[in-house]
């Protein structure tokens, strides 16, 4: 059945929508069409004229908490890129709608407790209707969720099979975290005092994995020295995200790096006493829970293209064989980066994942291999074996 979108960018007017509609008016050559959704359609046809958008760019007025809206949404688009967080204060009808109605779906989620429930309630309808459902398509967590993916592949080139034991280390970053990612850090907070059972998906590294639990992990809660680096590491407060996602590849490959898998994710400080003193202020730091940027508030343009990150990736077997893969990307993470690799998410799966069925699913469990070339092609990421 053909419809009248491709893709429908809802919370276009939002701080990191805009920047995906305004990255999505570069990608003229994928043949896919597009509109931008969101509550009002004033504010859409300013942001609209403000990125200098064609006057015949689509406009899409959704609300997300009406029936009606949303299943006219359904009727219209084969996939939705939602920029609406947090996600467990405005995600849950449009989800729903997505996995009933056979309509794919990406996002930026950080909110394991609220995409374990997503998964526990629309697994079966997602399954039965075909939406393909793909959670934290942005810095949390492709670039971690594919560099391990990309290393594990590189073990079981080189050595048969892949590594037992995977390291993430944040080599370099910079660039600030978004609005949407305090404010869902915030709603998450909110939600385990209040609702039982939350504080233990929280905790809990197999929160996304139903029915099976792996090994011990490393809690990565406090400053060490890396015995296979030889420098200081601090937390990192991606970390509580991009291990539940890395975890839940793991367990939709059908546990092809091992039900014995182990990852843990650190930021490097670097070696003797200095390292250990930044490591120390970063696990002192509390910076994610003041109040200082709001969604839909964010950085300049300078300020997100002189941003970037580099995460190092340390895979090591019981022999002590390793392999190290390098991802990188080229604009701050919170936004720049973010915005370009949501919305090759959203290509690759309507172009590249044509046979990965109904259910949800995580960056490399639906798209893998494909999702790496389209973000070294177009969005400003590298992935290299060091």
């Amino acid at each position: 059945m053909t419809k009248e979108f491709d893709i429908v960018v809802h919370g276009a007017t939002g701080f990191t929508g805009r920047l995906i509609a305004e990255y999505l008016l570069t990608r003229t050559d994928t043949g896919l069409t597009w509109a931008m959704g969101g509550r009002s359609l004033d504010k859409l046809q300013a942001v609209r004229d403000e990125i200098g958008a064609p006057a015949t760019t689509p406009l899409v007025v959704i609300e997300s908490s009406d029936e009606a809206s949303l299943k006219s949404l359904m009727s219209r688009t084969r996939l939705v890129i939602s920029a609406v967080g947090p996600y467990q204060l405005y995600g849950n009808e449009l989800v729903k709608a997505c996995a009933e109605s056979g309509v794919d779906y990406v996002d930026l989620c950080g909110e394991p407790a609220w995409m374990r429930h997503m998964i526990d309630q629309h697994q079966a309808a997602a399954e039965k209707s075909g939406a393909r459902l793909v959670f934290s398509c942005g810095f949390d967590s492709s670039p971690f969720d594919l560099g391990v993916f990309m290393a594990q592949d590189e073990m079981t080139k080189r050595f048969g099979k892949p590594a037992p034991r995977v390291r993430g280390r944040v080599r370099k970053m910079k660039g600030t975290f978004s609005g949407g990612t305090a404010a869902s850090f915030k709603a998450t907070m909110a939600a385990a005092a209040t609702q039982p059972g939350v504080i233990d998906l929280l905790k809990n590294p197999f929160s996304l994995t139903p029915g099976f639990e792996g090994p011990k992990q490393p809690t990565g809660h406090k400053p060490m020295l890396d015995e296979v680096m030889g420098v200081w590491v601090a937390p990192f407060i991606m970390a509580t995200i991009n291990t539940r996602n890395v975890h839940r590849s793991n367990f939709l490959l059908n546990h092809v790096w091992g039900s014995d898998f182990v990852y843990d994710e650190m930021i490097v400080t670097g070696p003797g006493e200095k390292g250990e003193a930044i490591a120390n202020a970063i696990a002192q730091d509390k910076s994610m829970s003041e109040d200082k940027l709001k969604p839909g508030e964010g950085p300049s343009k300078a300020e997100r293209e002189a941003g970037s990150y580099d995460v190092l990736f340390i895979a090591t077997n019981e022999q002590g064989q390793s392999v190290q893969v390098g991802v990188k990307g080229d604009r701050d993470p919170g936004y720049g980066s973010t915005s370009k690799m949501i919305a090759e998410a959203a290509i690759c799966l309507l172009k590249d994942a044509t046979e990965t069925k109904g259910g949800f699913w995580t960056p490399a469990s639906a798209m893998g291999h494909a999702l790496i070339a389209r973000l070294q092609s177009h969005a400003g990421l590298t992935f290299s074996v060091e």
